[in-house]
């Protein structure tokens, strides 16, 4: 059955990778109602696109350069309150998912999910849904009643979180100010920050305990 181009869903795919842009439209290309009205590889060139564009839902990868996926959802979130968005990311769904959902996503999915699940979360964000993956919805119902045994990652705001994640991948706190466009001081009192709540002395202990709880690839 064919749906007529006015009652297509249209989707925008935000990520660095070609590859994976290609990846999503060949996905999205066996949908008969949906198509791909723009792309971006980054969250900055995402942002200008979308004001010029009539859009449904948007494909966000977490992990881009310029401006990262958690910045340009907030964005987002101001400047198009009610555009439902997907979140893309390589990373743990049981440790990211959550966070961007409480950051305005209407859906987050692995990467490794995308050909099973991609065409699902589209059309359930684009009709007012939500989209979370079993695995996921499983940790939210189990986590209800266990606020006493969270992470210790999960008291650190977005920012923080972002500031711990650039660290725990290896990355200089100068690299971190540039792509997060901060000074280095403040990228230094977010560090502070850090370590105080996570009860930590150095960039070590964050590195560690990020890849014993599978936060970094």
């Amino acid at each position: 059955m064919n749906s007529k181009k006015s009652d297509l869903i249209k989707v925008f795919i935000a990520d660095d990778h070609d590859v994976v842009r290609q990846g999503i439209k060949t996905i999205i290309s066996d949908a008969s109602d949906l198509s791909v009205v723009g792309e971006a590889e980054n969250g900055e060139q995402a942002l200008k696109k979308i004001e010029k564009l009539d859009i449904d839902v948007v494909i966000l990868d977490y992990d881009m350069p310029k401006k990262n996926g958690l910045d340009t959802l907030i964005e987002l979130k101001v400047s198009h309150p009610k555009l439902p968005v997907i979140i893309l990311s390589v990373f743990p769904e049981d440790h990211y998912g959550i966070r961007f959902l409480k950051a305005g996503a209407s859906g987050y999915l692995g990467k490794s999910n995308v050909t099973q699940q991609l065409i699902e979360a589209i059309r359930r964000v684009a009709n007012g849904g939500k989209y979370i993956s079993p695995n996921l919805a499983d940790k939210l119902v189990s986590g209800l009643n266990k606020d006493s045994e969270k992470l210790l990652h999960e008291s650190l705001t977005d920012r923080e979180f972002q500031v711990f994640h650039l660290i725990g991948v290896g990355k200089r706190l100068k690299d971190i100010a540039d792509e997060l466009h901060l000074s280095i001081n403040t990228v230094s009192t977010y560090r502070a920050r850090i370590l105080v709540k996570m009860e930590m002395e150095t960039n070590a202990d964050i590195i560690r305990y990020a890849i014993e709880n599978n936060l970094i690839i």
